[in-house]
């Protein structure tokens, strides 16, 4: 059964200092998660650090194009992770409930942001190199290819940390039935969900660069998808030359 770990109330981190108890004390965070303690304080301050970080990253990148196209990536850069997580998320608390997991809707929903925190203040970490390549090469088809990168990378290494979370939560629950745990499986499957929703949604709400040349626009038409996006950037960057993302 899991034991009720104290929380030092100094641990708590304030959103500014959230991604640093990360990386210094992650167990810290796993153990406030497995003992269900002010679960309400720590999901309002992930979600702070992680909205202001990603607003942040998108401003700078949609920055390249004008001002308005900053102001409205800074808008959708957070909504599109904020809302790809709202729209997953069920389906991981599902999932555990299927297997017979012990966790609590409110302790998947912390587990869940951990990965937007963590991935958040990466994005943060790549701004220098974002900047760099913004004013030293001016190639848009690189410069989308670059930052589609860094997201991805950042996404990648913020879910290994949910998987770091549910396996130490597994461990947590050693003393009770297998049924109790959280089947890895299912998170990988989740997992993958996840990084196609997001994808897509991605797709949905752009630009968030903004193409040379051309006009501020909000929202482009709905057309192909993601994937097909990236690989005709690819191929506009081998010959030079590109006119969109």
């Amino acid at each position: 059964m899991t034991t009720s770990i104290p929380i030092a109330a100094a641990t708590v981190s304030s959103p500014p200092l959230i991604i640093e108890r990360f990386l210094r004390d992650r167990e810290s965070i796993w153990r406030q998660i497995a003992a269900e303690q002010d679960l309400g304080r720590l999901i309002i301050h992930m979600m702070a650090s992680s909205t202001v970080s990603l607003a942040v990253y998108g401003a700078i990148v949609g920055l390249a194009h004008s001002f308005l196209q900053a102001a409205s990536s800074a808008i959708k850069l957070p909504a599109l992770f904020l809302l790809t997580l709202a729209i997953c998320l069920p389906t991981l608390y599902l999932f555990n409930l299927v297997w017979g997991g012990r966790l609590s809707a409110i302790q998947v929903m912390a587990l869940a942001l951990t990965t937007l925190t963590v991935s958040s203040a990466l994005t943060v970490a790549f701004v220098p190199i974002a900047l760099f390549f913004q004013l030293t090469a001016h190639n848009y088809p690189f410069f989308v290819l670059l930052n589609v990168s860094i997201l991805t990378l950042s996404g990648w290494v913020g879910l290994s940390f949910l998987v770091q979370g549910t396996r130490y939560l597994n461990r947590a629950h050693d003393d009770g039935p297998p049924a109790a745990q959280v089947n890895m499986r299912l998170l990988y499957a989740w997992l993958l969900l996840y990084a196609f929703v997001g994808t897509q949604l991605g797709w949905t709400l752009r630009p968030f660069f903004g193409t040379p040349d051309y006009p501020f626009i909000l929202f482009r038409p709905l057309e192909s998808n993601f994937y097909a996006g990236v690989i005709d950037m690819v191929f506009k960057l081998l010959i030079s030359r590109g006119r969109g993302f």
